[in-house]
């Protein structure tokens, strides 16, 4: 297995030098050093490194904040931040760009181990929630079969028919998609699945919920029953007409 690579970007020759040696004895490999802002972008994308130390208070025009703001957004390397500064404001600065760790100097070698396998961890998953959600709106998208969809069921993609779907239902940054008897939860937005979904089929009946329209068996306002199924469901008062108009009303 290939050993970790660690860009450093530190100023102070001493302490770069103190912390090469520390990834050493810990099994990690540095593959470059940068004493400034400008220097480390170019080293980010030139030698793709696994994850990069980044002292805050770089001497130079660029600090290492705004290297990492720029890091960000060219690459997906972790950004782990080195600083003697704790103070708020340096903080609330740094935690702006969404850093992978943040260690106060003098640390120890523990400190740094730590650090380094929990941003390798937090990126992976992200990583591959991305590729997951790709995936799932690639097929959700799928033109040649428009009644179906697919969802990750146990880290497996399985096939579901949309006459299946009763309703769907936020939760916080993940939906859940509803049948009769399953629920499947996958990485997305009610915007997402709202503009992803047949407007013959479904329709959004609150910004929580959107349900299939022929499944619909019961309204009494401020709520509506799926057939066949117990939960009531609340109707927003923003799409109370747009329902009323899409159901057939004696």
């Amino acid at each position: 297995m290939a050993k970790v690579s660690i860009l450093i970007v530190e100023d102070e020759l001493i302490v770069a030098k103190d912390i090469e040696l520390s990834l050493g004895r810990l099994g990690y490999v540095v593959i470059g050093t940068a004493d400034n802002g400008e220097e480390a972008i170019e080293l980010a994308e030139k030698k793709k490194p696994d994850v990069i130390f980044m002292d805050i208070m770089l001497k130079g025009e660029m600090n290492g904040i705004e290297a990492s703001k720029k890091i960000k957004e060219r690459t997906n390397i972790p950004v782990i931040f080195l600083t003697a500064y704790a103070d708020e404001d340096t903080l609330k600065k740094a935690i702006i760009t969404e850093p992978y760790g943040y260690i106060i100097k003098p640390f120890k070698e523990i400190d740094l181990h730590t650090s380094i396998e929990m941003a390798l961890h937090k990126n992976k998953k992200e990583k591959k929630q991305a590729e997951e959600k790709r995936i799932l709106y690639s097929l959700a998208e799928g033109k040649d079969n428009p009644d179906s969809i697919f969802v990750k069921s146990k880290s497996k993609l399985i096939k579901l028919k949309t006459a299946d779907i009763f309703f769907i239902e936020a939760l916080k940054d993940y939906v859940v998609i509803n049948t009769l008897d399953k629920r499947y939860t996958i990485h997305s937005t009610m915007k997402e699945m709202d503009r992803k979904m047949s407007k013959e089929e479904f329709i959004r009946v609150h910004r929580s919920f959107i349900v299939r329209i022929d499944r619909i068996e019961a309204i009494e306002y401020p709520n509506l029953q799926l057939e066949k199924d117990k939960k009531l469901i609340p109707i927003g008062g923003s799409y109370k007409e747009k329902l009323m108009k899409k159901i057939n009303v004696l």
